[in-house]
């Protein structure tokens, strides 16, 4: 390389450095790691439109620019970075001295331990669900290493978040603010505080490696942030916050081969934490997501030339719900779904995450591609229908003695993680281990299809064919497989 050539490189270098460490965007990180879920080999994101504003970004302009440290955004930042102990009795089995007649499953004391972040002066603080499920003991540990109790609010699993409140009245705690804007780029900087392997508190720094990533098999309804900043295990829960000192994400998976950080991390983005939050202190017990009433698929390079299009994006709709909110705005079959509220999406996972961060009730901005013309509509989105009613039951009589069934709504079914279009008629949402129904083979997530030739849509149904004295031939699907069993 020439001088020259090495000249420019070194003011390259120079400038590049300098925008990171520009002392008006520094500011707090907190990320905090989950272990490795799924197989996140095959992954997509979604591009972050370019018609939206984006943050001035200036070049550093000097060599001292260079030697800025990162500790001023992390002594206002570390306070509100807190660790979680979270104890449960788990109970043990032990096959030997069950065999000598031994008595009753002895139970130990198991122990997670995480992080959180503090969001609210009252002491709201947000983690992952992974790290206090099941917990019946729960303890904050503040960066002052003062402690305190804290009670489960609300659990989502399907984000992997939680919502905790720390029970210290009159006590007013340090924050985080919450950046759900979206208007950070792959590249920028961001930072991680937590405490992993249990070694105190330790800050990382990296950048965003990806938006909007999707297909990582640790949710089917999450579009995550991907970040290099090191995060392991003792991170899960904790914040990942940009320049500005603003939450961006709550690390929930890494992805590594050796349980340790290879730099590939994933937070669920702070649109998402938002909306968990407020349906927290709001006094939901659930977070109710919105939906828009499709089905969809993602836009292949083959779809794409089939509708004459320039590239892959989108998703194209195939069926809709009958009034559902994107029937009722003028959604067709065929069209495809470019973006939500300003954000593109490129397959169902991110498109349900996009309308999911909503509110229920709340109007969002479709683009559309429709015959190779962009449309853009205005969709109310609302929850999927609860009908018909559940009508929970459980049967004491045979051949489904022990089994509870429920009729499938759209509502249920997106609660259960089904497709809202085909998961209809009664389900058996639970088998007790002593029944005549788990003694016959029947599971959790059975649907009963039909009894003696006769089709079965509600549980009313059910109950009316299963009166009286066998023999049943009782049909049912199984993950889209049709078993037939003879039952007296």
């Amino acid at each position: 390389m020439m001088p020259s050539q090495m000249s420019d490189v070194l003011k390259l270098s120079q400038q590049l450095l300098r925008e990171t460490m520009n002392p008006s965007r520094l500011a707090l990180v907190a990320a905090l790691f989950v272990a490795a879920c799924g197989s996140p080999q095959n992954t997509s994101a979604q591009d972050v439109p370019e018609d939206i504003a984006q943050p001035t970004r200036t070049a550093p302009s000097d060599a001292n620019t260079m030697k800025v440290s990162f500790a001023p955004v992390v002594r206002t930042a570390a306070p509100a970075v807190v660790n979680i102990s979270a104890r449960s009795l788990v109970r043990q089995r032990d096959p030997f001295w069950e065999l000598f007649g031994g008595g009753a499953p002895r139970a130990r004391v198991a122990e997670s331990v995480g992080s959180g972040v503090i969001l609210r002066a009252d002491g709201v603080v947000v983690t992952n669900n992974h790290v206090i499920e099941g917990a019946q003991q729960i303890r904050v540990v503040l960066n002052d290493r003062r402690e305190f109790p804290a009670r489960l609010v609300l659990a989502d699993p399907r984000s992997d978040l939680a919502v905790l409140q720390i029970e210290a009245a009159g006590e007013r705690f340090p924050t985080i603010a919450i950046d759900d804007q979206e208007q950070h780029q792959v590249g920028d900087l961001v930072l991680a505080i937590g405490n992993p392997f249990g070694v105190g508190q330790t800050v990382t720094n990296g950048i965003i490696s990806a938006l909007n990533r999707t297909e990582t098999g640790i949710s089917d309804s999450s579009s995550f942030i991907q970040t290099d900043a090191a995060i392991n295990p003792g991170n899960s829960g904790g914040a990942l916050v940009d320049m500005d000192g603003d939450l961006i994400g709550i690390n929930t998976a890494i992805f590594s081969r050796s349980g340790t950080s290879a730099g590939v991390g994933f937070a669920v983005p702070a649109s998402m934490v938002r909306r968990v939050v407020e349906s927290a202190v709001g006094g939901a017990t659930t977070v109710v997501r919105p939906w828009l009433g499709v089905q969809a698929e993602g836009v292949t390079n083959e779809i794409a030339r089939s509708l004459g299009m320039s590239r892959p994006q989108g998703v194209l709709v195939t069926d809709l719900y009958d009034n559902g909110p994107a029937d009722r705005a003028g959604v067709r079959q065929g069209d495809v779904i470019t973006a939500v509220a300003g954000v593109e999406v490129n397959d169902p996972s991110g498109l349900n995450f996009r309308v999911g961060t909503l509110r229920p009730g709340e109007s969002a901005e479709l683009s559309l591609l429709r015959e190779g013309r962009p449309v853009t509509l205005t969709a109310r989105v609302e929850p999927p229908p609860a009908r018909p009613a559940a009508d929970e039951t459980t049967f004491t009589g045979r051949p489904l003695a022990g089994a509870t069934v429920v009729n499938l709504s759209p509502a249920l079914a997106d609660e259960l993680g089904l497709n809202p279009f085909t998961a209809r008629g009664v389900m058996i949402k639970a088998v007790s281990g002593r029944g005549y129904a788990a003694a016959a083979g029947f599971r959790p997530g059975d649907r009963v299809v039909g009894v003696n030739g006769r089709e079965i849509g509600t549980v009313d149904e059910l109950e009316r064919a299963l009166a009286g004295d066998g023999p049943w031939t009782v049909v049912i699907d199984r993950n889209g497989r049709r078993m037939t069993a003879q039952l007296r």
